[in-house]
């Protein structure tokens, strides 16, 4: 999130509100104190906090009615609540949770734990705002925010960036429900392979579509890479109709009514080693991707590109690896 997070505190308790206050300004959040659950309400529309910790128990208007509100209100249906309760009450914490609560805290609480659920819970929601619908992979903001954060550490890294060749005439010819198969498909190829023979700490985004990125290490890059194209083509042939396979390609309908034929789904891999120092800012790199890119898709088969740097000619500017299968 941009600058501080904000937090909402509604308790009846002066105490517990001041200490709440203290303990969350110091770990870096905004705050804001409602005394009780008329106040809280209203404090969410003038306040727009990032998160609620709301105490059940309060004069005007419990937390039930307040949860009840924040649920029903269009802007504020998925904003994380927290519930304070008191130790014995299971039932009221089982109704919080049942009426949409995130969490709770039972007071007496401790700070530590407060403090990480609070921190938990706005990460839980920032990743899932972030996410891709589709595949649930992190979005746009994710993936620049992570190539910022790689960039600005000093310390070296791959990226690749992932799409699949000639996915608009697949989409014309079979539909959209098979081509959001086909997205799902290379999420889920994508993130096996990290899995298995990537790193730990190895990054998968969903930039949209059938756009895809990858970061990694240097080192194990190139073969990742490799795996990524060998397990699509493994795997993407049942994408498609057994008599569109057996032919090898598919017959598309143009706006004329005149049918073209189209080869069946590859993969293109735009892969960019030893990343430290060389860029500046996200689109720096994403230019040099595309030009990678770019070339890959003038293959048929799926390939991997890679930059060979200090080449002056195209044909010594980008090293090819191909996973040796195709559907013909």
């Amino acid at each position: 999130m941009a600058g501080k997070a904000r937090i909402l505190v509604a308790d009846d308790d002066p105490h517990i509100r001041r200490i709440l206050r203290y303990l969350l300004e110091q770990d870096g959040f905004e705050v804001k104190v409602a005394a009780d659950g008329d106040e809280a309400w209203k404090a969410v529309a003038a306040f727009q906090p990032d998160l609620v910790l709301l105490d059940l128990m309060m004069p005007q208007m419990d937390g039930f009615s307040v949860l009840e509100i924040i649920r029903a209100g269009f802007e504020t249906a998925r904003l994380p609540v927290i519930l304070l309760t008191a130790k014995g009450e299971v039932s009221d914490r089982v109704r919080g949770l049942r009426g949409g609560a995130n969490d709770y805290i039972v007071k007496p609480f401790q700070p530590e734990e407060l403090l990480l659920r609070v921190s938990n819970l706005l990460e839980t929601t920032r990743r899932e705002r972030e996410a891709n619908p589709l595949t649930g992979l992190p979005g746009n903001r994710a993936i620049e925010r992570e190539i910022e954060r790689r960039i600005a550490s000093g310390r070296n890294f791959a990226f690749m960036y992932i799409d699949i060749d000639r996915f608009k005439s697949f989409n014309d010819h079979y539909g959209y429900s098979r081509g959001d198969r086909a997205i799902s498909f290379l999420a889920g190829v994508l993130v096996g392979c990290v899995q298995k023979y990537g790193n730990a700490g190895d990054f998968v985004g969903h930039v949209g579509g059938d756009d895809f990125v990858v970061a990694t290490e240097s080192a194990t890059a190139p073969d990742l890479a490799r795996r990524l194209i060998e397990d699509f083509d493994a795997g993407s042939g049942d994408l498609h109709d057994p008599e569109d396979l057996a032919r090898g390609y598919l017959e598309v309908k143009n706006r004329a009514g005149e049918f073209t034929q189209f080869p069946l789904i590859s993969l293109t891999v735009a892969l960019i080693e030893n990343i430290a120092g060389r860029f500046e800012h996200p689109a720096e790199l994403s230019d040099t991707l595309a030009e990678l890119k770019q070339y890959g898709k003038t293959m048929v088969h799926s390939v991997v590109v890679r930059e060979r740097r200090g080449s002056t000619s195209a044909a010594d500017r980008f090293d090819l690896t191909t996973s040796g299968k195709s559907h013909t």
